[in-house]
């Protein structure tokens, strides 16, 4: 009895020991090394991006600024003289060319000024011819010539400043152009008008774009470069660059440009808003989508690469030209993968499984 006892102890003992080196000492099954290899797959999978190849080509940027149209030249046009305003023959908004007659304004004796004039030169006139001989022939001293001479010549300057003040009482259109202001009528008394405005005129062929540019810009605009302008009513034109100031405005900092365009028809007017688009010098740049560009930990713009390694990287760029959908940006080395899907999701250094954009696409499709 004592001897069972013992035995059955002895069984109970391996049996629990048996048991316990279950726990302790697990042995590798099938379904354990098949767990082992799908964690070891999920550690070895790599996080899928979609790349596309950069290409370097030659770019013409343009350089997009909102400004305003402006006459080439604006006159208010004066009355010199006193008298009564007589005829009047503009209006607001008539077309006038170089010399047209404005306004005229009552003799008041300027015609009889230059008849007066006229007759006093003809009888300087008569003296010194008549008076030359008899000092030729030594019956007068020489030195009445010097003063008969200095009598005509008086004479004749007063003609003249006679047959001047006579014009002014015509006033005439000093270029052609537009009557935009008139601000007299027939038969106002223009005594007081010596030197007060009569009318406003502008001139509209050609007119002006005019934008201002930033210091950094001003280095890329040149004298005569072609510049396209798009009007807030929809219309559009070409012109050329006429003048780039050399003096900053002191509240801005910005430098004044003007565009002239041509403007036969005056359909263009004076200070409607325009969009003028200038194109600068050909650069190597790269096209890239818009949603590509991202910022990097440090705040910098720039898109993400994939490099021979596997490798995320960064690269920063300088924008040439903003299109709707595209980017054209410099920095970036001809050939580079550039990260177009998935780009927010990695980090630099981090290695990635690249395949194409397209490939992608179609993938996930």
């Amino acid at each position: 009895m004592k001897g069972s006892r013992i035995v059955a102890i002895g069984l109970v003992a391996a049996a629990a020991a048996w048991i316990a080196s279950g726990y302790l000492m697990p042995h590798e099954t099938g379904e354990s090394r098949a767990a082992v290899r799908v964690n070891e797959s999920k550690a070895a999978k790599l996080f899928r991006v979609g790349v596309v190849e950069s290409r370097i080509a030659p770019h013409s940027s343009r350089l997009v600024l909102s400004g305003r149209t402006e006459a080439d030249k604006k006159v208010m046009v004066m009355a010199r003289t006193g008298g009564i305003i007589t005829e009047l023959r503009i209006r607001r908004g008539s077309r006038v060319e170089k010399g047209d007659i404005i306004a005229v304004l009552s003799d008041e004796a300027r015609e009889a000024q230059v008849v007066q004039a006229r007759a006093l030169l003809t009888q300087r006139k008569t003296e010194l011819e008549a008076k030359r001989k008899l000092i030729e022939m030594g019956n007068m001293p020489r030195l009445d010539l010097v003063n008969l001479e200095a009598q005509f010549k008086a004479a004749e300057a007063g003609l003249a400043a006679a047959e001047a003040e006579r014009d002014r009482g015509v006033v005439r259109a000093p270029w052609s152009g537009l009557v935009t202001d008139l601000s007299v009528e027939v038969g106002q008394a223009a005594f007081s008008f010596m030197g007060r405005e009569l009318a406003q005129i502008i001139s509209l062929d050609p007119v002006l774009a005019v934008v201002e540019v930033s210091e950094r810009r001003l280095a890329s605009i040149k004298l005569g470069d072609t510049a396209e302008i798009r009007l807030v009513t929809g219309e559009s034109a070409t012109g050329r660059i006429r003048h780039v100031s050399k003096s900053a405005s002191q509240t801005t900092r910005t430098y004044r440009v003007e565009i002239e365009i041509a403007n036969p028809d005056y359909a263009i007017p004076d200070g409607i808003t325009a969009e003028v688009a200038i194109k600068l010098a050909s650069t190597p740049a790269t096209r890239v989508p818009r949603s590509a560009l991202t910022f990097s930990s440090a705040g910098d713009l720039g898109v993400r690469i994939v490099d021979a390694d596997g490798k995320v990287a960064f690269i920063p760029v300088f924008v040439s030209e903003d299109e709707q959908a595209f980017m054209w940006v410099r920095g970036i080395p001809d050939l580079a993968r550039i990260i177009v899907q998935g780009q927010d999701f990695v980090r630099e250094g981090q290695r990635v499984d690249a395949i194409s954009a397209a490939e992608l696409t179609a993938a996930a499709q």
